[in-house]
């Protein structure tokens, strides 16, 4: 029995090269998507199922592949077929997304294009666990963050290349993608395609017989020094015991959407309680096909390994749960945190004081309330800046929704009262002007956020293989536990700067944790897990990012209105602080492979 053998830098190169494609078609969609949305006439408000339909993708399919993978094998090996069909998929989606007719066109190509993304990516995943030996895992994955990093920095910029450096337009008629979008959906295409296509031509997988052997040489070696037995105990849990727990989570979904309703808390938390009851009912029909003794569907199988992972899978839970969660929190409101924080988009008591005399004119107007104006929307934000000046603040920044209703018909002119809505509603001349220039402020201030993001995908590009050797020296637990504590001081920090410049010294510690995230977890899981489920279980640990991601999106809405009083900074400081938490979990996750090679 012999162990994997080692593969040169440029095999390794070769074997992650197709992350670069599947990270062009990531990005594409994170930094254009609601662009194509809203210029086909969508109300991203009033369509919030879009912005949960990468998560719930993933949720789906990412298990579903890596099990389908597991058990495959053919001419083109074992991962490769999922790589190739995913790419010919997404590529075809990224070519007919931005020239989408309609809005449900561009709403259904996007549920395709994430599909077909993970069908690509879980097995990229599983692929570095089946090529790599244990030594060179963690290198494996600092490759794949390289390449994230670097397709997320090219693929963002594109837009702005194609108009400054090509003259390329970057403006359309109404209701059509300006040629920039498109043009960049075609590269990205042309990118996908190709660097999966690299991948599938320059890697040669083992067979199903070749990684037996190597597991069974590794185990023997890691029981030799460590008195460790097999990786995992399998157990295979009954009917009986799945509609125990089915039951268990049904109750608990219920319980907590009553409590919900009951309380009148914010309607994003049935997104969780509704989840909760998903997953029930999934256990209990896991339970009716056990009783059936239909064992090996892709469904039973999943769910029974989902309460079989190994002890150091369920230890990285914790840490992916809290360091995913701050990823979001970040993702979500740091344009909003940072504009309101740091630029010029307060008004003072006077100015609010022309708003309240407007609001209780708008009240008594019958033709604004047979119109179209979002007399809802002006009233609840005027009510959230009231509060704000009551507890004694000399300022509060106005958010964008609110400036929206007055300046997106709203022309100036040379008389004192700017009309607006065919004469719906006034208000003074310089309060108008002032809210043009809080909407420049805001405008740059988001633009600004883009570099930022910009900047710690780069410079997790230009340190992932320094963590490799960091690895070395100390381990993989403290390495990840490290670049975590500088990613919760970067977010924290946000807070305290006030120049937008040093905005980007902040972003290098977030940086470092972006890398390691994207490498080190997997590096330490991939030595925990069986060869003929590398690929469920690389699926399954997607879970964790996912429902963070859910959760997110469901609570952080309501902690920023009720707790943080409607200002989104804060959001990042709990961002920080969760990644505390995880850097202090990791410290307890069992790294197998670590311990083998410290013996």
């Amino acid at each position: 029995m012999t162990k994997r053998p080692r593969l040169s830098f440029w095999q390794i190169w070769n074997m992650s090269f197709g992350f670069l494609g599947i990270q062009f078609g990531f990005a594409l969609q994170n930094a254009n998507v609601s662009r194509i949305f809203e210029t086909l006439g969508a109300n991203i408000d009033d369509i919030p199922i879009l912005w949960i339909a990468a998560p719930i993708t993933g949720l789906i399919i990412q298990p579903i592949i890596g099990h389908m993978s597991d058990n495959t094998w053919g001419r083109f090996g074992r991962r490769r077929p999922f790589f190739l069909v995913g790419a010919i998929l997404a590529s075809l989606a990224l070519i007919v997304m931005p020239n989408s007719p309609v809005l449900w066109v561009a709403a259904g190509m996007l549920w395709i294009l994430d599909a077909s993304i993970n069908v690509s990516m879980e097995p990229f995943r599983a692929f570095v666990g089946d090529m790599l030996p244990s030594e060179q895992r963690t290198k494996g994955f600092a490759m794949q963050s390289f390449f994230i990093g670097t397709g997320a920095v090219v693929a963002s910029v594109l837009p702005y290349v194609l108009t400054e450096w090509f003259n390329i337009a970057n403006t359309a008629p109404e209701g059509q993608i300006p040629p920039s979008v498109k043009w960049s959906f075609y590269l990205g295409a042309i990118a996908f395609f190709g660097a999966v296509i690299w991948t599938v031509i320059k890697t040669k997988e083992y067979s199903p017989k070749e990684l037996k052997e190597f597991e069974e040489a590794e185990q023997a070696e890691v029981k030799e020094k460590t008195g460790a037995e097999s990786i995992i105990s399998h157990k295979e849990f009954s009917g009986r015991y799945f509609f125990k727990q089915s039951v268990i989570w049904l109750l608990a979904g219920l319980v907590l959407s009553i409590g919900v309703w009951y309380f009148k808390l914010d309607a994003k938390l049935y997104i969780v309680t509704v989840g909760i009851l998903a997953f029930g009912v999934i256990q209990f029909i896991v339970g009716l096909l056990k009783n059936a003794q239909r064992n090996n569907g892709g469904l039973v199988v999943v769910i029974n390994d989902l309460f079989n992972m190994p002890k150091t899978m369920a230890q990285l839970a914790v840490v992916q749960f809290f360091s995913w969660f701050a990823l979001f929190a970040m993702w979500i409101y740091t344009t909003a945190g940072v504009t309101s924080h740091i630029y010029d988009m307060k008004i003072s008591q006077g100015e609010f004081n022309q708003l309240k005399i407007e609001q209780q004119r708008l009240l008594a107007d019958k033709d604004v309330v047979e119109s179209d104006f979002k007399y809802d929307v002006f009233n609840d934000e005027i009510q959230k800046i009231e509060t704000h000046f009551d507890k004694g603040k000399a300022e509060v920044a106005v958010p964008v929704r609110l400036l929206n209703l007055f300046l997106k018909e709203g022309e100036s002119s040379g008389d004192k009262k700017v009309q607006l809505y065919d004469n719906l509603y006034n208000i003074d001349k310089e309060l108008f002007e002032r809210f043009k220039v809080i909407l420049s402020e805001y405008n740059t201030g988001a633009n600004w956020v883009g570099v930022m993001f910009g900047a710690y995908n780069l410079f997790a590009a230009v340190v992932a293989f320094l963590l490799v050797y960091l690895a070395k020296l100390t381990s993989r637990k403290i390495t990840h536990a490290i670049s975590l504590i500088a990613g919760g001081v970067g977010l924290i920090s946000v807070f305290f700067v006030s120049n937008p410049i040093m905005l980007l010294v902040p972003m290098l510690g977030v940086g470092l944790a972006w890398a390691s995230i994207l490498s080190m977890p997997y590096a330490i899981l991939a030595g925990s897990l069986p060869s003929n489920k590398m690929g469920t279980y690389m699926g399954i640990f997607n879970f964790f990012i996912v429902i963070p991601q859910i959760l997110a999106a469901s609570i952080l809405g309501f902690f920023v209105v009720t707790v943080f009083g409607g200002q989104a900074i804060y959001s990042l400081i709990l961002g920080g602080g969760s990644l505390f938490i995880a850097a202090f979990m990791v410290l307890f996750v069992t790294d197998r492979d670590d311990i083998a090679a410290r013996k």
